[in-house]
């Protein structure tokens, strides 16, 4: 049988801890088993290293560079940023970039597509836990949790008169984004009771109606009428800072905001405005403007917030599918077979990425 030609993939050095080890337990290294045309590294000057205590204020600002691109044939991506810049020497080898999750926005499409790069994602394998983080932030904040744990902390008892929180069944949830994610958050708030609102441009009436969805026809009305309010849309061009200070202003004092998409999206300085001056009554923030959040942002200090830092969805059953979805399709890849879910379809017809993908297929029996 002829042998499959090399493949090297390299995962981003930000899955590793200090001591040079994959510092997140499992992600799916033993797809590679039986495939000996395939080799595994990271990108370990992105790592940390014993002592760097400024690693994690660079974490999320990481880039891949030329000299990267030319190392692999494939490169995983967990953080870091892809742009323009990393193929500022081409890219004659680089045939595919796999982004361990469904977020993009990191990531230049247009220059992958200029220099013959597949990207592909793993846009479902995080749709439930996300959208199980954000009831779970939803939950939280109307039975006022850290506020009652602090109580006890505190040895507070007296308070619990003034600390009372509010039930979800009746209560109106707005959906920001009708996707995976805002449809699974759909199902989830329906099975409690809750009335649910959407506004989401290019969803369906039909869909919409099957989950007991009303679609709204303005972001102001889902503000205005909703007791919850979270976001479920994608950060591109056209939703980076979509929800300014005209958007708190329109909700109930009573009412919450959750985001566990990203951060950009929202004018954080007009979020801290609203929650210290009684606009809303709370916010649930897995994700921020900048991160990680500086220890100064003024969100640390506010009572009525609950923070988490863009972790929350990182369950150990959702990574095991992300990462399981990201090696087989590098092996894919490494087959000369295209991955699933490609997100630059327009490589598909360039004659350059025709070459590269063709240089792994398996060569026919003779």
């Amino acid at each position: 049988m002829n042998a499959s030609p090399p493949f090297a993939i390299a995962y981003t050095g930000d899955y590793l801890g200090e001591d040079g080890k994959p510092a997140i337990a499992d992600i799916g290294l033993d797809r590679y088993a039986g495939h000996p045309s395939i080799t595994v590294d990271f990108l370990r000057d992105q790592a940390p290293t014993p002592g760097d205590t400024s690693y994690q204020d660079r974490l999320y600002s990481l880039e891949i560079t030329p000299r990267q691109v030319a190392s692999a044939d494939g490169i995983v991506i967990f953080r870091p940023w892809v742009k323009a810049s990393a193929f500022a020497e081409g890219a004659e080898r680089l045939t595919v970039i796999g982004r361990a999750g469904a977020g993009i926005d990191k990531i230049d499409l247009d220059a992958c597509t200029a220099n013959d790069v597949a990207v592909f994602n793993a846009p479902d394998s995080l749709t439930h836990a996300t959208a199980s983080s954000a009831f779970l932030l939803m939950l939280a904040l109307a039975k006022r949790l850290p506020e009652q744990e602090r109580m006890v902390r505190d040895g507070r008892w007296d308070r619990q008169a003034e600390t009372m929180g509010i039930d979800l069944p009746g209560k109106t949830l707005g959906i920001v984004g009708l996707g995976a994610s805002g449809r699974e958050l759909a199902r989830l708030a329906s099975a409690w009771g809750m009335t649910i609102l959407a506004f989401s441009p290019r969803a369906s009436q039909i869909e919409a109606a099957h989950l007991g969805v009303t679609l709204v026809e303005s972001l102001d009305d889902l503000f205005a009428g909703s007791d919850f309010v979270s976001l479920h849309n994608r950060l591109d061009a056209r939703t980076r800072g979509l929800v300014t200070a005209a958007h708190f202003r329109r909700m109930k004092p009573s009412a919450y905001f959750v985001n566990v998409a990203r951060g950009e999206i929202v004018d954080q300085a007009a979020l801290v405005t609203a929650l210290r001056d009684g606009w809303i009554a709370g916010a649930g923030l897995d994700v921020f403007e900048h991160e990680p959040l500086p220890q100064d942002d003024p969100l640390v200090t506010l009572p009525n917030v609950i923070l988490t830092p863009h972790w929350l969805p990182s369950t150990r059953d959702a990574a095991r599918l992300t990462m399981t979805l990201v090696a087989d399709g590098m092996i894919r890849v490494a087959q000369g077979l295209l991955p699933d879910t490609i997100v630059n379809p327009a490589v598909l017809e360039r004659p350059g990425f025709q070459a590269k993908l063709a240089r792994f297929a398996l060569p026919s029996e003779s």
